[in-house]
């Protein structure tokens, strides 16, 4: 049998988002029509769920959150989990290569794969995988659409100081 997952639906800057979980952890972050589906066997809407998240998630969006402090449930494999805690120590408003963590988590050459693990993020945003760019500095790939990974990268720099506000366009 599967386990109940609340869930909670907001408005972003992004559309709307769709957090899942249970106990107050975050199993799933999801924005309309993202390519990662995860299966809604045992999703109950619960409107009252994680509002820790909720609170961090529009302070995030009005630039006032830089980094997010919340409970997690992530499940999957080894090498996946060690690519999205890569994600975690990407500063606000910064970018890295596919490349550039698959050296971080010891597999070089593995860019495709970190690629592939980007792809199965099931907390996008909370783990910052639209921070991860191609070798080139091209926008590459992003679960929720690369106009969603502009604005999110856009929205980082402007508040960040680190770069134009407008650095993709």
């Amino acid at each position: 049998m599967t386990a109940t997952l609340q869930t909670r639906t907001m408005q972003s800057p992004v559309g709307t988002i769709t957090l899942a979980g249970r106990d107050g952890r975050i199993r799933h972050l999801r924005m309309d029509d993202q390519t990662y589906e995860p299966s809604h066997d045992g999703w109950e809407p619960d409107e009252t769920a994680f509002p820790e998240a909720v609170d961090q998630l529009t302070a995030y969006f009005a630039g006032e959150l830089q980094e997010f402090d919340l409970e997690l449930d992530l499940i999957g494999t080894e090498f996946q989990r060690r690519v999205w805690g890569a994600l975690l120590t990407i500063p606000y408003g910064e970018t890295r290569s596919y490349g550039e963590i698959a050296v971080q988590v010891g597999s070089p050459g593995a860019s495709r794969a970190v690629g592939l693990a980007n792809g199965h993020n099931p907390v996008g945003i909370i783990v910052p995988c639209h921070r991860v760019i191609g070798a080139n500095g091209s926008l590459t790939g992003y679960g929720g659409g690369l106009d969603r990974k502009k604005l999110l990268l856009n929205l980082e720099k402007s508040r960040s100081g680190t770069e134009e506000p407008t650095l993709f366009d």
